[in-house]
């Protein structure tokens, strides 16, 4: 009797399923709270040179905040404040309305930096200086997080592969909780980047293991619906991450509240079953068995239990188990890349509270779509459709300065991220 007639007869998409998507909802949603952290706590909020070093003790320190930022800081052709440079002295001819240049020589920032902080107490830019020349170092924080992901994909793949999903996931979640803690109290930018790389690898495992654990229990039949159903825990996650971010405006604390999700999951961990599939491919019938009776009792099949025992042979052969579980991952690493494009670089300039809901919103009425077209079209042409057209998108976007058509070709990007994922599963 093949694994799929039996989830036929037990029923694919009952209580049991919801319950498992349920429980991993605790875990999941902490997804996107991480893959999109970044567009928050490491912010860049305006900021000009601290030009207090240059009060001397004359008539600079009469003047009034404006007057002091008018002949410290030279203007940019916009007429904004520069935000790397500052005047070697004061240039006390801009008081009278002087536009004569003598002398005015400018410097790199060398005491410091003063930042707004009426919307982000603090970020890892601010807490570091990581603007003007170390500005790239801020946005190596997001790139060693996702080379973090990209290594923990293939890694709990093989793992959980051999070892199980169940116990892989609990190793998932408990170093994802301890690296994304340590980061959050790193003293130092070095140990903060370390400590990023390592909550990546984890969470990739939780994003590989927990879909895997939900796709293998679900019926071939209900399988698209469920990977819709699967998604909605990233748009969740996402409106979770913009109400705590709003809440919370202090970088250390904001990475504890994300992660404090996986608390519930750990505890929770207890109710999780594991892959029968998987316990079937390496020869645990009588595990699997036991799991698959739990699922019957509770989707109330029990009475098809009567042709099912453990001296069944599942006719699963652990190298087509392999190579269902490796499409899974070649897939997988189509998502994280697209990802890696959509969730970065998302202001343009608006509300970074709002902007990222808008982006969390929008895919709520894409599920439709995305559910549709894969029945009536199917997954394959989806799926190279929708990677050309991501690749385009990245393209262009190249080109095109920040404003509203970089935002459309953004919110175009996040429809492909989301429509990928769900044909994948």
């Amino acid at each position: 009797m093949k694994f799929d007639n039996i989830l036929s007869e037990i029923n694919g998409f009952g209580k049991f399923q919801i319950k498992l998507v349920l429980i991993q909802i605790l875990s999941r949603i902490t997804l996107p709270c991480h893959f999109l952290l970044n567009n928050f706590m490491a912010a860049v909020p305006s900021h000009h040179c601290d030009i207090s070093a240059l009060d001397n003790g004359d008539l600079f320190g009469n003047l009034t905040l404006d007057q002091k930022l008018a002949v410290g800081i030279p203007a940019e052709q916009d007429g904004t404040l520069s935000s790397c440079q500052m005047f070697s002295v004061p240039q006390y001819q801009y008081l009278s309305g002087s536009n004569s240049s003598e002398d005015a020589f400018t410097v790199q920032c060398w005491n410091g930096w003063v930042y707004d902080n009426s919307t982000f107490k603090s970020t890892v830019a601010t807490e570091w200086d990581l603007v003007c020349s170390r500005k790239g170092m801020n946005k190596a924080t997001a790139t060693v997080f996702f080379i973090g992901v990209m290594v923990g994909a293939p890694l709990f793949g093989f793992l959980s592969d051999k070892f199980g999903r169940r116990p892989l996931l609990l190793v998932s979640y408990l170093s994802s909780t301890i690296f994304a803690v340590l980061s959050a109290f790193s003293p130092s930018y070095v140990m903060f980047v370390i400590m990023r790389f390592f909550t990546g690898i984890s969470l990739a495992g939780i994003s590989i293991i927990s879909l895997v654990l939900n796709v293998e229990w679900f019926g071939v039949e209900h399988r698209t619906f469920s990977g819709i159903i699967i998604s909605l825990d990233w748009t969740v996650g996402t409106w979770t991450l913009v109400g705590i971010a709003y809440c919370v405006n202090e970088w250390r604390m904001l990475i504890l509240a994300v992660t404090s999700p996986l608390i519930l999951a750990i505890i929770a961990w207890r109710w999780l079953p594991e892959s029968a599939r998987w316990l079937t491919a390496n020869g645990n019938a009588e595990a699997a068995h036991y799991y698959i009776k739990k699922c019957a009792e509770m989707n109330n099949r029990t009475e098809c239990m009567t042709d099912i025992t453990t001296k069944v042979h599942f006719s699963i052969v652990f190298t087509l188990v392999r190579q269902y579980y490796n499409n899974i991952m070649k897939n997988m690493f189509c998502v994280l890349s697209c990802f890696l494009s959509d969730t970065t670089g998302m202001w343009f300039g608006l509300n970074p509270y709002l902007t990222q809901f808008i982006f969390a919103s929008i895919e709520m009425p894409m599920m439709i779509g995305v559910y549709l077209f894969l029945e009536k079209i199917g997954r394959k042409p989806g799926e190279t459709g929708t990677l050309l057209l991501t690749g385009l998108c990245l393209f262009i976007n190249m080109f095109v300065a920040q404003g509203n058509l970089r935002f459309c070709l953004n919110l175009l990007i996040s429809f492909c991220r989301f429509f990928i994922f769900c044909q994948y599963v």
